[in-house]
């Protein structure tokens, strides 16, 4: 239940990117993009009979780049929209001072 609500996020973040990464992974040596997504909770249920009748899960999507104005935050934001039972918000900007890479962050919900 839950891998078949996620694999559509999976597929659609590695057609964006070659650089695309379920859970965490540092940045490749000469990578100057990637993406790292991840699910991290249930979001909402509903259980009934005994059982769990629905599962929203949360996860976040988070793009790092050193180009700024780059085109990607656009393809993932329309990628998101394009997707069915998918609801997102950006919930950061920042830039990392250690890195140098700018740090996008999406939060989504999945039905």
């Amino acid at each position: 239940m839950i891998q078949t609500k996620l694999k559509p996020i999976g597929e659609m973040l590695a057609s964006i990117s070659q650089y695309a990464f379920h859970y965490w992974r540092t940045a490749p040596k000469g990578v100057n993009a990637y993406i790292v997504w991840a699910e991290d909770e249930e979001a909402t249920s509903l259980d009934a009979d005994n059982k769990k009748q629905i599962q929203g899960i949360h996860g976040t999507i988070d793009y790092f780049t050193k180009t700024e104005f780059d085109s990607t935050v656009d393809a993932i934001q329309e990628g998101l929209n394009d997707l069915e039972n998918v609801s997102w918000r950006l919930s950061s900007v920042q830039y990392e001072d250690e890195t140098t890479f700018i740090h996008h962050e999406w939060e989504f919900w999945v039905r």
